[in-house]
């Protein structure tokens, strides 16, 4: 398993809001709920995402953005529209107001699907994303606020599957759009990361070195296991210096502070994820045999120890799912 593999495992879509709109200008969608994630990606058509605070990003044919949250954004048909916000959000319905219906895996495109849209219409996908748990953030983190992707990549492809699932309501429509949404997330992210001229975080980069990438690999699969520099340069292939050397070079820590944090971050959310498992149960899980130990190293890292953080989060939560 490599990094990417372990931060996006708990990016996955999941009845997320998934819609399709069919839109003739002018209009200005307000896209209110503020997700963690939200992919746009235009399939016909042009228009501009307004996020709040930020620039303005135009959009054409398949081409794709993703935006982060909380802040909400807005898609016009150009800047400065006429038309009023319609406020979007799960439960939105306004089809009198440029044919937009916004529920789980929904479509307006009329009898004719995505083809028989009317020319110059554009046709705008959105699939809006929960994200939950530390693992995840770390990934929210390496992202801008609006990160934006040509059309040409390895997520045209996908976009095509895209238009015709949406196009039709069939029995398990809702899996397949998900799998599509997480499979064009993936492609988008892998784009942007790469894309030239970019600084995209030190764990991408560093995963392709023949050294580093294997250590990281190794890290990430067995993360428990007793490592230490020189068992990781052993199995690496490396001496114990080189090793040292790259790893910090490139991912901009030692192996073994990278392995702490690693660790830390996991056992964050076993300790939200696991309501019956004890301190020692998350230790021992993460690879400390001591629960004390493994609790000194916990608050030095996040700032709490273990039993604090799991009550601030359980707290957060409960919270979160009184105001949803």
């Amino acid at each position: 398993m490599d990094v990417f593999d372990d931060l996006i495992r708990g990016v996955r879509a999941n009845g997320s809001l998934f819609g399709s709109s069919t839109l003739s200008p002018p209009w200005s969608l307000h896209f209110v709920d503020g997700a963690p994630l939200t992919l746009c990606t235009v399939l016909t058509g042009a228009g501009w995402i307004v996020p709040e605070h930020h620039p303005p990003v135009q959009l054409g044919a398949y081409e794709t953005v993703v935006v982060r949250g909380p802040a909400t954004f807005t898609f016009v048909d150009e800047i400065g529209t006429r038309a009023e916000p319609i406020a979007c959000g799960e439960f939105c319905a306004t089809p009198e107001q440029g044919g937009t219906r916004h529920r789980l895996g929904w479509n307006d495109c009329g009898d004719d699907g995505i083809d028989g849209a009317g020319d110059g219409a554009t046709t705008l996908i959105v699939g809006a994303y929960p994200v939950r748990g530390e693992i995840s953030r770390r990934l929210l983190d390496a992202l801008p606020v609006v990160l934006r992707v040509d059309a040409g990549g390895t997520g045209d492809a996908v976009l095509d599957h895209l238009a015709a699932e949406v196009a039709v309501d069939a029995p398990g429509q809702q899996v397949v759009l998900d799998r599509l949404l997480d499979w064009m997330l993936v492609c988008t992210l892998r784009e942007w990361f790469d894309r030239p001229g970019g600084a995209p975080p030190a764990w991408w980069a560093a995963q392709r070195d023949p050294v580093v990438g294997d250590a990281l690999r190794l890290l990430h699969a067995e993360p428990a296991a007793p490592w230490t520099v020189a068992a990781l340069a052993d199995r690496t292939g490396v001496s114990r210096s080189t090793l040292a050397k790259r790893f910090a070079d490139l991912v901009g820590e030692p192996p073994l502070t990278y392995l702490t944090n690693w660790r830390m971050t996991l056992a964050a959310d076993l300790l939200v994820e696991r309501d019956a498992a004890t301190v020692a149960d998350v230790a021992r899980a993460v690879g400390y045999s001591d629960p004390f130990g493994f609790s000194a190293a916990f608050k030095r890292v996040r700032g709490a120890n273990p039993s604090e953080f799991r009550r601030r989060a359980t707290a957060v939560s409960q919270a979160v799912e009184r105001t949803a």
